[in-house]
């Protein structure tokens, strides 16, 4: 019933073309027009513009029609199932958390406690649909009317209007008072690319904190390379990967003050930091140990590496060495067959010998560049292999091995 409430009449803006232009979208006619592009293949997209065109306004056939490439992309974030029935802007597509990642910090606040919550800048509302899938009420907050008609747009689809309320404001001017919890996801691009002084965020990190403080919890989204000194006393700092890649890094209020963690999903695995000391360098041992991005940006390198009895391989390098095949969610582990100083020549060598055709190339302190190094060599042949590019106590090396099989 609610979605054919909003189809039916479709919220018009006077002198704002973008909304007015999305509302269409939502009429009955929009929507089927909707479910008749999906899927469209783009070598086919004029032919099936103009054909459309006989029929309906030009306009709506192009905004179905970018919606329908907008779902696309969307579905790597959202999955197929959500992101056919949402809608999206090209900026909300890619400053969208994606779902695993928003869905594991609504679970860390209703595990809290947590009912309500306010969230600030909420973009096309993908935050909002976690917290709400995890039973908590939302206060929606973004100061641009299309995203805001988006974002409603998409609690309607999902089934979660009774739970989120969209309300077009700037974040200042929004009193969080009320709520258990508040969430805030600052702009991080502007019109040159992505922005990394958190003072120059929208709204500035400074400002977020503030906000943060004056609930009983809060997390605020943040950069992931956000240097550890601007991250303030009051926080837990929590950096996030989703299957092996970095998304995001967290700064919790009300959790644990000071406690820094990595945590790897799917699962979720989480470690806490214990203010370990640097690792020792040691010689090569017979494997190798490549931690997960997020261990790394959260500075937790030692606390694997005392998991797995190992050291560094260089103290600038954060490859970690040890003589057992040992088993951590927090790095992959590999087997070293050989080492080698830096040479191009030799390496070719090397695999030509061992039938190497399939090259992974890794590297951590080295200039080379993967695509060049596997120009040069011309790998040929049926078999596999890894080759770690790094320095070993400051001197240029090459590392040869393989992944180790899970048990």
């Amino acid at each position: 019933m609610a979605a054919r409430h909003v189809a039916e009449r479709p919220t018009r803006l006077a002198h704002n073309g973008p909304v007015n232009d999305f509302a269409s979208l939502l009429t009955p006619e929009g929507r089927a027009l909707l479910a008749e592009v999906r899927g469209t293949d783009p070598a086919r997209e004029l032919a099936v513009a103009t054909r459309l065109r006989r029929d309906h306004p030009a306009a709506l056939v192009s905004a179905a029609l970018a919606q329908a490439r907008l779902r696309e992309r969307a579905a790597a974030k959202f999955g197929a199932a959500d992101a056919g029935r949402m809608f999206f802007t090209p900026h909300g597509v890619e400053q969208a958390t994606r779902t695993s990642v928003a869905a594991h910090r609504a679970e860390r606040l209703r595990a809290l406690g947590v009912r309500s919550a306010a969230d600030l800048c909420c973009g096309i509302g993908g935050d909002a649909i976690a917290l709400a899938r995890a039973g908590i009420r939302v206060l929606a907050v973004d100061r641009d009317p299309l995203t805001c008609a988006v974002a409603r747009a998409n609690a309607e689809a999902l089934g979660l209007a009774e739970l989120i309320e969209v309300r077009e404001a700037d974040v200042s001017d929004v009193d969080t008072s009320g709520h258990d919890a508040v969430f805030v996801d600052p702009a991080r691009r502007g019109g040159r690319g992505r922005i990394f002084d958190p003072e120059a965020y929208s709204p500035p990190l400074s400002w977020a904190v503030a906000a943060a403080l004056k609930a009983p919890y809060a997390a605020l989204k943040i950069a992931p390379g956000i240097p550890h000194e601007a991250v303030p006393a009051e926080a837990e700092a929590e950096w996030i990967s989703d299957g092996g890649d970095v998304k995001e890094a967290v700064l919790w209020f009300g959790t644990e003050p000071g406690a820094v963690r990595a945590t790897l999903l799917p699962g979720p695995r989480s470690l806490l930091g214990r203010g370990l000391p640097d690792p020792p360098v040691r010689e090569p041992g017979r494997y190798l140990y490549e931690p997960d991005g997020a261990v790394i940006r959260a500075h937790l390198v030692a606390e694997v590496a005392a998991e797995l009895g190992g050291g560094l391989l260089d103290g600038t390098i954060a490859y970690i060495t040890a003589d057992e095949p040992l088993t951590t969610p927090y790095a992959t582990a590999y087997e070293i067959t050989d080492r080698l100083p830096f040479n191009v020549k030799r390496l070719k060598a090397l695999l030509r010998e061992r039938g190497v055709g399939i090259l992974t190339v890794k590297k951590r302190g080295s200039a080379v560049e993967p695509e060049e190094l596997r120009r040069k060599v011309k790998p040929q042949g049926p078999h596999s292999a890894t080759v770690f590019l790094t320095r070993v106590a400051g001197a240029p090396t090459m590392l040869l091995g393989h992944p180790v099989e899970g048990p």
